[in-house]
């Protein structure tokens, strides 16, 4: 985090608009952030509030004074959270099923948010708030990696990243059926749908392009295990894509079918975790990787599959 107060002088050939002029020699906070204090009367150049679009000019000196973040207005709670990797700039999770990411209309409490702001003792800010940045998410009942940002230049970096599909994420999923080929790429548009508002579809005209890659590790009798590779991350994107090309995720009561199968009790949520998540470290530019190993539900369920000796 930058200073709370400074100073720069202005250069030879620095001359520049003062809002993108502090976001690129202090890029600990985003511009649009520097633009709310310029306004806010926290930035001065030569001892005068300016505009954000202030051409600045040799010798001009800016100085600054941030406050201090507001205390996020959510009540921090004691959830267990398995973690994976901790430091001054993020905090990577093996997010359980069952978890919210962030809080919403009907989960305002309980969420993955909720314990990151009483787990976490060190958050730098976000926006002027204290509370963490959600990078990414995983659906409710998804587990697996999942990076949250604890500064802001950390999650503008990590945004970047993922924005420029720099961000490798691998997925293992249980499907109904046994995909042929066994190892494939779907290439499709994904967006609303026009008849279910909160289902998203393969099948649409407009939406964002989403590209997912699988391949069979083991097939059963009506069953595949697969890996999963995502290039984008649309919402519900694997769970749309296995749908799309009639194998959808075992569980999954939004895009799956009713089935009727003798392993119905340990089939209680979408079978769909996010095993590996690798990415450049936002601060000190190492190349980090992540794997959170199968959780006991999903891990139930394969070894009920293979001990009904239905392995292809």
């Amino acid at each position: 985090m930058t200073n709370d107060k400074g100073q720069l002088t202005i250069g030879e050939n620095e001359s520049s608009r003062l809002d993108a002029f502090l976001a690129t020699k202090l890029p600990e906070l985003s511009r649009s952030r520097w633009q709310e204090l310029i306004k806010d009367g926290r930035v001065t150049v030569n001892g005068e509030m300016r505009k954000p679009n202030y051409s600045l000019r040799e010798n001009d000196v800016i100085a600054w004074d941030i406050p201090p973040p507001e205390p996020s207005e959510l009540k921090p709670e004691n959830i267990p959270l398995d973690v994976l990797f901790e430091d001054s700039d993020i905090i990577v999770i093996n997010k359980p099923p069952g978890l919210v990411v962030h809080p919403a209309p009907g989960h305002s409490a309980g969420t993955l948010v909720h314990g990151l702001l009483f787990h976490c003792d060190d958050l730098a800010g976000i926006g002027g708030e204290e509370r963490p940045g959600i990078v990414h998410r995983l659906d409710r009942d998804t587990s697996g990696c999942l990076i949250v940002a604890k500064t802001e230049s950390a999650l503008n970096e990590l945004a970047r990243q993922f924005k420029e599909r720099d961000v490798k994420k691998e997925y293992v999923a249980l499907v109904w059926g046994n995909p042929v080929p066994s190892r494939g790429t779907i290439r499709t548009l994904i967006g609303r749908d026009p008849h279910h508002r909160q289902k998203m579809s393969a099948k649409v005209k407009t939406g964002r392009d989403a590209v997912t890659h699988y391949e069979v590790v083991q097939s059963y009798d009506d069953m595949s295990f697969l890996r999963i590779r995502i290039e984008t991350g649309r919402t519900h994107q694997i769970r749309v894509h296995m749908q799309h090309i009639r194998h959808p995720v075992v569980g999954d009561t939004m895009y799956g079918r009713a089935h009727q199968h003798p392993l119905d009790e340990l089939m209680i949520r979408q079978m769909l975790h996010a095993e590996r998540i690798s990415f450049t470290h936002p601060r000190t530019g190492l190349e980090l990787e992540f794997t959170a190993p199968l959780p006991p539900d999903f891990r139930a369920l394969l070894a009920a599959l293979k001990e009904q000796g239905i392995e292809k």
